[in-house]
């Protein structure tokens, strides 16, 4: 018991040290790229309109219905009924090694996805390279990359491939950790750096995944990835690297 005791110790000073060590990280050597409070209106209030350079996929995945209001100085999202795939906003970056900060609000059944884009690299399903989805319930890092969203394993699975072999890839390729979050607003900081990303939320560091994938050179774009509804203020972005 005591070994245990002392394991669980270890693994909490550890977590509890890369949260400060990332904060260390950005504040002294991160480059901020840009910062959103989204503190502005729509020109026409039935017309999806975000401004300071993000994009969504409504236009051609909701037939042009609106999926993102801008509202009491945040971003809200909701997935269109006509929309035949998850709501999907951009936002451009540069960089290797990079933060993400953002505030987030999910409700029962809601998720928000952090994904790291580069759509140069035609070997992976629209340059998916790693993603961080957050739930009240948990969070998973992913490394789409070298794992689901490479496309000789996309086309393995979708001819209908459930091998033990591609099974424990897949499984290798992401983690989950549990949470227990409230309704309220929370802050979530993804850090990717060389080929690990780490999460932390409301200051309290949550876990980190290492996978070749996440090391990927060139993150050209983060995409915020909502499958029912989310609402997401004040996002700001690093480069390290």
């Amino acid at each position: 018991m005591k070994l245990h005791l002392t394991l669980i110790h270890i693994l909490f000073l550890g977590a509890s040290a890369f949260a400060a060590d990332d904060e260390t990280l950005i504040n002294g050597h991160g480059t901020l790229l840009f910062e959103d409070e989204f503190d502005r209106n729509e020109s026409t209030p039935d017309r999806e309109e975000i401004g300071n350079g993000w994009k969504a996929n409504s236009a051609w995945r909701a037939k042009g219905h609106k999926q993102v209001d801008l509202a009491d100085g945040a971003m809200h999202i909701t997935k269109h009924a006509e929309a035949d795939h998850g709501v999907a906003i951009f936002h451009d970056v540069a960089f290797q090694d990079g933060a993400v900060e953002l505030k987030f609000k999910l409700g029962a059944g809601d998720d928000l996805g952090l994904d790291f884009v580069d759509r140069e690299l035609k070997t992976v399903h629209a340059g998916h390279l790693c993603i961080a989805r957050v739930t009240l319930k948990g969070i998973t890092l992913t490394d789409s990359k070298t794992g689901g969203m490479d496309n000789a394993i996309r086309e393995r699975r979708e001819k209908g491939g459930k091998s033990p072999e591609l099974a424990t890839l897949l499984k290798s390729k992401t983690k989950n950790f549990p949470l227990t979050l409230n309704e309220d607003w929370h802050t979530l900081l993804v850090v990717v750096e060389g080929d690990a990303m780490r999460a932390t939320i409301d200051g309290k560091a949550i876990g980190e995944f290492n996978s070749d994938g996440i090391a990927h050179p060139t993150k050209h774009m983060i995409t915020l990835a909502v499958n029912k509804s989310a609402h997401v203020d004040a996002v700001k972005a690093w480069k390290l690297k």
